[in-house]
């Protein structure tokens, strides 16, 4: 199976795509916003599971793109949210214009990638559909919970891996899960692709917090120590939470709320030094296996030969493996 080849499918495809000209304050964000690129990995997981049981994906191509423009949608309002100057090394939407015109780009955004699943054969559209529908609105619920963990005290680890499984990681599970529909695979394997995709999902987005903190600045492409310096409750922190000794915890609550850039690197210091203290990055490398080893459970359980989970193992395998 050919990944090259399928992702220069989904570029194609995505470049072709046309959202509307007037009035211009409407269209040029969305179009800004898609030009910036990023991993496309969603669509690429639609036609990586449909090409399992079908070798024409064309019927794929246009609902893999709705679940990337859907993707790019939560990102712009996300950006809103958290009030984040750049996406991908450039100017986020509500920056270069501003927060009304991104609500506004985002929520075509959302129209348009609904479009794009009408082409669907017909006796597997309220499917396809419903399960949409239910992912967008757990997406949703993932970056409401993550806000709210924001203003709260104390989070949970099982919390906040609940809050990433909505946030991150369910839109990877649809995305295995729709590529299977999409050519009739039998319903236990479009489930058993779901989870496979969730539980990578998951340990995508701790394996982005770890690199948050040990990442290489010049490779990860945003700032390092970034989440330690906002004060989010990430897996690593809230792991050090759990752990530390009276001194440790001292530590990290007398560096809280101080955001300053000009004490920037004294707190990622410290804080990281606390992390290095608890073994917090190997804690976390072996959550990260965890996952990833139950995710493979799933993906062996779908009935296909092992030939055609290939490049899919390979892909999750990378995912997990990458420095940025």
């Amino acid at each position: 199976m050919d990944i090259t080849q399928l992702s220069n499918q989904v570029h194609q495809t995505l470049n072709a795509l046309r959202y509307g000209e007037n009035p211009a304050e409407l269209y040029e964000p969305i179009r800004y916003i898609m030009s910036l690129g990023g991993k496309r990995i969603r669509p690429l997981l639609v036609l990586l599971a449909a090409k399992m049981y079908n070798e024409d994906v064309e019927n794929a191509l246009l609902p893999a793109a709705g679940v990337e423009v859907f993707h790019n949608f939560t990102l712009m309002h996300d950006d809103i949210m958290d009030k984040a100057p750049l996406r991908r090394g450039q100017q986020t939407v509500h920056e270069k214009w501003n927060a009304n015109t991104a609500i506004l780009s985002g929520d075509v955004m959302l129209v348009r990638a609904y479009e794009l699943f009408l082409g669907v054969a017909p006796d597997k559209l309220g499917k396809v559909l419903t399960l949409f529908s239910k992912t967008a609105a757990e997406v949703c619920e993932g970056q409401q919970l993550d806000m709210n963990f924001e203003l709260r005290e104390q989070v949970s680890k099982e919390e906040y891996i609940q809050m990433i499984t909505l946030k991150t990681a369910v839109l990877l599970g649809f995305a295995l899960e729709l590529g299977a529909i999409l050519q009739g695979a039998p319903d236990t394997d479009a489930e058993s692709l779901k989870l496979f995709g969730d539980n990578v999902g998951i340990a995508f987005q701790l394996r982005d917090d770890l690199l948050d903190v040990y990442g290489d600045k010049d490779k990860f492409g945003k700032q390092v120590g970034g989440d330690i310096l906002s004060d989010k409750k990430t897996y690593l922190m809230l792991t050090a939470l759990e752990q530390a000794n009276p001194e440790q915890l001292q530590i990290i609550i007398g560096w809280r709320d101080k955001t300053d850039l000009g004490i920037a690197e004294d707190k990622v210091r410290a804080i990281t030094a606390v992390y290095d203290q608890l073994n917090i990055r190997q804690q976390t490398e072996q959550q990260i296996d965890l996952y990833f080893q139950q995710a493979l459970q799933y993906l062996d359980a779908v009935q296909v030969p092992d030939e055609r989970k290939a490049t899919i193992r390979s892909l999750a395998l990378q995912l997990m493996e990458r420095d940025s």
